[in-house]
């Protein structure tokens, strides 16, 4: 089972959740997470904010893209 990493998101639609949890091996430089009928699309910010004692790291939104069919 893969580990996972809080990242904090900032930016973007006012619905979104602010912290999720990710796979290590899908944190990077952009992040994409999938919501109704498409994709927001973050990028690093080479910050880290603490998070429940420990720094986790901070994406800010960038744009959306839609699923294509």
């Amino acid at each position: 089972m893969p580990r996972l990493v809080v990242v904090l998101l900032r930016g973007g639609p006012d619905d979104l959740p602010r912290v999720m949890e990710a796979p290590v091996d899908e944190v990077g430089h952009r992040m994409s997470f999938p919501r109704g009928n498409g994709y927001e699309h973050f990028e690093f910010s080479e910050e880290y904010e603490d998070f429940d004692g420990r720094p986790a790291p901070v994406y800010r939104w960038s744009y959306r893209t839609a699923i294509a069919e």
